[in-house]
Formats: C-alpha cells, sequence, structure tokens
C-alpha cells in the first residue's frame, strides 16, 4: 500500500469517520493531530463513535512532519487557524485531502502548501453529535468522493483506492469532482440553511410550500455562482441534487449548531456565497438574507440579544 502513515486533522463527524474506517487497517500508522490541552484530552479520553470508545495515536504536527497522506476535517471557521499545523505536517510527497463542507477548502489550504498537493474531495455522511459523542449511520452513508480536477484516473487517485479498499470506509471515485462539490454546495445550503431559520425538522420540505419556496430559490442563487465560474449544476435530476433517504424530524449541521448553541458554518454557506456573488456580479439576495438572520441567531444563543 503507497500510503503507509496518514494524518487526521480534526476529530468531529467527518474525522471521525475516517478514524473509525481506517483505524484496523492502519494501526500506528493513523495519527490524529492535535496541539496542547486538546492533545492531551484526546490521548485520554479518546473520542467515543456509535457508542464506542476509540484509543487515539495522537501526535502533534512536527511528529506528523511527513505523512503521506493528511487528511483535513476541522470545522470551517477554524480552517485558517489550522494552515500553520498543515504547513509543518506537509512535506514534498505528502497528499492533502479536504472533505470539508463547502467549496474553497482546497483553494484556502492549496494557497498555503501549493495545489500541486491537494485532490478535491467531499464527503456525504448522515451524521449527528450528541453530546461529546458522534454517531453516523453507515446505511446511509455514501462516504468519500474523490478525483482528480481534469477526470483522469491518477496513480494518486489509485493510491486512494487501495487505501480505502478493505475497509468500512465508503468511497466513489469522481469523473467530474467540481461539479460534485457544487452539487452538494447546493443541497447543503438549501436544505441546511432554511430548517435551521426555523427551526424544524427536514420533513419541512415536504409539509410546507413556503419553506420549500426559499430552498428552491436559495439553490438558484447556488446556480448561477456556479455557471458564472463554469461549472453547470442546473440539471436539478442529477443524483448529487439530492439526499439520500433522511427522516422527517433529521435536523441538519446548521440546526445542530443553533441547538447546542455552537457557531455555525455560516460563513461557509451563504457568507461564501455573497462574496463570490459580489465578485462575480451576481446578486444573492436570499443568502445574503440567511446570512445574516443565522448570524442573529447566533447571537441570540450568545446572549447578545435580549
Amino acid at each position: 500500500m503507497s500510503f503507509q502513515t496518514i494524518a487526521v486533522l480534526g476529530a468531529g463527524a467527518i474525522g471521525s469517520y475516517f478514524i473509525d474506517g481506517l483505524r484496523e487497517k492502519l494501526g500506528e500508522g493513523l495519527w490524529i493531530i492535535a496541539e496542547g490541552d486538546r492533545a492531551e484530552r484526546l490521548k485520554e479520553q479518546g473520542i467515543v463513535v456509535n457508542g464506542e470508545t476509540l484509543r487515539l495515536n495522537v501526535r502533534t504536527p512536527e511528529q506528523a512532519h511527513g505523512a503521506d497522506l493528511l487528511i483535513v476535517t476541522v470545522k470551517y471557521g477554524g480552517l485558517k487557524g489550522s494552515l500553520p499545523m498543515i504547513e509543518k505536517i506537509v512535506d514534498d510527497h505528502t497528499i492533502v485531502m479536504s472533505p470539508m463542507n463547502g467549496v474553497d477548502s482546497e483553494t484556502v489550504i492549496g494557497e498555503v502548501i501549493g495545489t500541486d498537493h491537494v485532490v478535491h474531495s467531499l464527503m456525504r455522511i448522515a451524521s449527528q453529535r450528541i453530546g461529546n459523542e458522534i454517531r453516523y449511520d453507515p446505511e446511509v452513508t455514501q462516504g468519500v468522493f474523490f478525483g482528480e480536477t481534469d477526470g483522469t484516473i491518477s496513480h494518486r487517485i489509485r493510491d486512494l483506492t487501495e487505501l480505502f479498499d478493505g475497509t468500512p470506509v465508503r468511497y466513489s471515485v469522481s469523473s467530474d469532482i467540481l461539479q460534485d462539490i457544487w452539487y452538494k454546495y447546493a443541497l447543503n445550503s438549501s436544505k441546511n440553511l432554511p430548517q435551521a431559520i426555523i427551526g424544524c425538522g427536514y420533513g419541512g420540505y415536504r409539509d410546507s410550500s413556503h419553506l420549500a419556496y426559499i430552498s428552491d430559490k436559495m439553490r438558484e442563487e447556488v446556480a448561477r455562482v456556479a455557471w458564472a465560474k463554469g461549472i453547470d449544476i442546473r440539471d436539478t435530476d442529477n443524483p448529487g441534487a439530492h439526499n439520500s433517504p433522511i427522516p422527517a424530524e433529521a435536523r441538519f449541521s446548521t440546526l445542530q449548531d443553533l441547538d447546542a448553541k455552537r457557531e455555525t458554518e455560516i460563513e461557509m454557506f451563504s457568507g461564501t456565497l455573497v462574496r463570490l456573488g459580489k465578485e462575480l456580479g451576481i446578486e444573492t439576495p436570499y443568502n445574503d438574507f440567511a446570512y445574516h438572520v443565522i448570524r442573529c441567531l447566533e447571537e441570540k444563543n450568545a446572549g447578545k440579544l435580549k
């Protein structure tokens, strides 16, 4: 196997999926990256995934220098703060994947370490954080999608398939990874944010024509920005435009964050889209509104609004 050492930076829902799925195959070759108090806490407590406590091989970025593969799964708000750690880990041969939500993590990372290190990817996972436990449903989780931006099956893609083969990690090689990333971004933005504002389950999109209308309008704005960047996600019948079967009561990550009074990833969703829209001369009024409403809800949770 070409990848002997794998570093995972970020032990949330996506990171936990890779840790859980690769631990048996890699053993001591699977490293979880952390510093300071967080490193000590992870060493002592591990992480809890689907009811099982996983003990971790925790390393600092300096100790992980030269890892064959780095998987970056931090929260979007922590990405820029993680760049110095990423720089310390990566050497000339290190490959980097960032299957985070959003459309610009590869660009942000590539500006620091060089885009030639990066393999574009996305993650489709049905997960939930309950206290200090991560739960994901293996039956409906589609796993990681990855590919070269020109659609070729390079040696890097072959090495990744070899890594994931024989493990619980589900994967798909994409022939148009940028289109797939934008399809997922449109789906996330249009389903995560309206339900977070209203505070309802996924079934609200079926039960309310008003909620469905808002969702459609937000998706249309994403599609217009993508089109201006040369990426066509207008086909709403494409499988990438739809979720796997999801319970009506499901609450996606933004609403989960608001419920738990955590900071959301709204900057990654509407914040990024509004910025790109301004750069491209495309109006995004629904996403602009969603951005400010969710920021207000964060302020309310923080006790700033009476």
